[in-house]
């Protein structure tokens, strides 16, 4: 299965699941008098529109490179983490505004039941983010880093409300808003895990060189291809799930041009074959100096 067959797939289990626990959030909280889990039914929500945009966007940057898009079209994957980023950030601050309201405002103690219902969505949750994460790695892919990101930012709410409606539950009267605050504190995390699911997305974007692991390893094989003397400059940008590579070549400098094309074709061929996430590699040769 390709990389992105198996990114659209991890996609589908994210809506899903998503759909299924904003239900079971929603009904929870507005039954069991807890603002902690409605806050985290509104957080799910905006999972559930995200991964539906996330899906688009891979499903568009799958389109094969056309007279207009030479290098593909992979870069709708970043462009699409940047909106998964923006729904979360919504949904902290909608989820912060209405914490501050509940806060001020009397209530009753949440239902102890509330924390069964906890316990089984951080779980659930948490083992979510941990397939997704896997996938991610396993597909190069910036977009389903966010959305696991995401299931493990909404485990961190639901462990919020957790010991939130725990306190408020153990101390009584007086505290029936501890859930509240939790929520309130639950935001400070989402915001922070915004940041770090924007930041490797905008290095894409920007073809920021943050690769050299690959690099060396790019470095190594080469030097197994017959009639490669060295490589100097080496630039990589990811587009998508795959890589693009600028690299220059260095060959005996009495050579004819034909036997230095030939070269190279080698040892593109010999790259490709070695890392599978290498779309494609641009490379000039160079003439050995000595």
């Amino acid at each position: 299965m390709s990389n992105e067959r198996e990114a659209i797939r991890s996609t589908y289990m994210s809506i899903a699941g998503n759909c299924v626990l904003v239900l079971i959030k929603g009904a929870t909280g507005i039954f069991g008098n807890s603002y902690a889990l409605i806050a985290d039914a509104i957080e799910s929500t905006a999972d559930v529109c995200s991964s539906i945009l996330l899906l688009i966007g891979i499903r568009y940057s799958m389109k094969p490179a056309d007279k207009n898009h030479p290098y593909g079209h992979g870069r709708a994957e970043p462009l699409v983490t940047f909106t998964v980023v923006g729904f979360l950030v919504v949904s902290a601050v909608i989820i912060g505004w209405e914490s501050i309201k509940n806060i001020r405002t009397p209530h009753e103690l949440p239902k102890p039941y509330t924390l069964i219902v906890l316990s089984f969505i951080i779980l659930i949750k948490e083992i979510f983010y941990r397939i997704v994460k896997r996938k991610s790695e396993k597909t190069n892919s910036s977009s389903l880093r966010a959305d696991a990101w995401h299931h493990r930012s909404d485990a961190i709410t639901s462990l919020m409300a957790f010991i939130g409606i725990s306190i408020a539950l153990i101390l009584g009267k007086g505290y029936e808003s501890a859930d509240d605050w939790a929520a309130l504190f639950a935001c400070a995390i989402i915001l922070y895990n915004s940041y770090l699911i924007f930041r490797p997305a905008l290095s894409e974007i920007m073809d920021e060189q943050l690769y050299d692991p690959l690099i060396t390893e790019i470095r190594i094989f080469a030097k197994e291809v017959d009639g490669v003397i060295d490589t100097e400059k080496c630039f990589i940008r990811k587009v998508g799930m795959q890589y693009l590579v600028d690299l220059h070549l260095v060959v005996k400098a009495d050579i004819s041009v034909k036997q230095g094309h030939f070269i190279a074709h080698n040892l593109k061929d010999h790259l490709q074959e070695k890392l599978p996430l290498i779309a494609d590699v641009f490379i000039h040769v160079e003439p050995d100096d000595e």
